[in-house]
């Protein structure tokens, strides 16, 4: 670490050939403001810091360190999971100078070797302005029925983004709010809502139960995780048909992109069904990355791709045009829609962040050039 005094701490805490327990990793993560906390066989811990991996100066991992120190976090199920699947998810909690943290955890094998990735969550669910994410934000958490989801790729934000969503509505409707999670990430106070939350093998047995529940459970809005198969997102869409406003995340790079990664969850002869059901149920798309600023705070940045399902992208998902989406995003402006261009250019206007960093994620790096220089490129019209 840098500082005289945490390798002092270090020192103390790792003795050399002294057994590690595990809590006090975490614990040093929670001191030194890590975000995640990486495991491997054969290297001491790395955490990662306003987004840079540093490693402890301590004594590498062995290999039975490493299960010693792992499997006693796991209760049954997830044991079970972890052998039959290679991996297993699952949270931790973490008692600290009086408080309890959570992080989620990631036990996985490579190499057939043990491995662990542990990421913090946040006591507190901060707002949409100190995450910096777009006054449009607000009006998708307004719908009555429908499916909102959050894209993006692993560690992009997803889950704290949804997480401010759900707490604005907490703080600002009277509704009934139940997730089912694997794991809980945020843990809700209720204020103006009722709120329920269920994890997977700890409250309930399996998605398929939990939602069966979910029925009779009377909720106006249901959070379901990350949507990773096609059983998943075929009883949240559902969810979605029979009145409730459902959120949840998805692996996918772009929000014009959610629509292919949802085909492909399911055989060809069910796309046009799908697309159907897409165009009828889905309210909006809201694509996520994160990105490292060249200011103290915030450290990072949420670049932000809003896609509406106006009647011009219901359209043209129906109509299985989906190259035409960047273009109906762009034309929708005037309805809170964005591109990431549109992102990266406020943060580059408001000097959050670097022209390198910003021209290493645009999806298109020529018209975001041109726009810094003044020309406003008009999107293409959609035949």
């Amino acid at each position: 670490m840098a500082s005289n005094k945490a390798r002092e701490w270090l020192k103390s805490t790792f003795e050399p050939g002294k057994p590690i327990e595990i809590d006090k990793i975490f614990k040093l993560a929670i001191k030194h403001g890590a975000s995640d906390i990486h495991l491997q066989v054969g290297r001491p811990p790395v955490f990662r810091i306003k987004g840079t991996l540093r490693e402890l100066q301590m004594d590498p991992i062995t290999e039975d360190a490493m299960v010693s120190l792992t499997f006693p976090m796991m209760d049954q199920r997830n044991l079970d999971i972890f052998h039959r699947d290679g991996g297993a998810d699952y949270a931790k909690v973490v008692a600290h100078e009086g408080n309890d943290w959570r992080f989620r955890v990631n036990l996985f094998t490579q190499l057939g070797k043990v491995g662990m990735v542990a990421r913090k969550i946040e006591q507190f669910i901060p707002p949409f302005e100190k995450l910096h994410l777009p006054p449009k934000m607000e009006d998708l958490c307004k719908y009555d029925m429908g499916m909102v989801l959050l894209a993006g790729v692993t560690g992009s934000g997803k889950s704290t983004t949804i997480a401010s969503m759900l707490n604005w509505i907490n703080q600002n409707m009277n509704k009934h709010i139940l997730t089912i999670e694997d794991p809980i990430e945020f843990v809700y106070t209720s204020d103006q809502c009722l709120i329920n939350q269920r994890e997977l093998g700890q409250d309930v047995r399996d998605f398929h139960v939990a939602m069966s529940h979910a029925v009779r459970e009377d909720p106006d809005i249901m959070l379901v995780g990350e949507l990773r198969d096609k059983d998943t997102f075929e009883t949240a869409i559902h969810a979605a048909e029979t009145g409730h406003l459902v959120f949840g995340t998805i692996h996918a790079s772009s929000a014009p992109g959610t629509i292919s990664r949802i085909l492909d969850l399911f055989p060809q002869s069910m796309h046009s069904a799908i697309r159907a059901s897409m165009a009828m149920n889905m309210r909006a798309i809201v694509g996520q990355k994160l990105l490292k600023t060249i200011v103290d705070e915030p450290g990072r940045v949420p670049i932000t791709e809003i896609m509406i399902f106006n009647p011009t992208v219901r359209k043209l998902v129906m109509e299985e045009e989906d190259h035409k989406l960047s273009s109906a995003i762009s034309i929708g402006k005037d309805e809170g829609m964005r591109l990431f261009n549109d992102s990266l250019y406020e943060f580059l206007q408001k000097e959050y962040i670097s022209r390198t960093a910003a021209f290493e994620i645009s999806p298109n790096v020529e018209e975001l050039k041109m726009r810094l220089k003044g020309i406003d490129v008009k999107a293409s019209a959609i035949l």
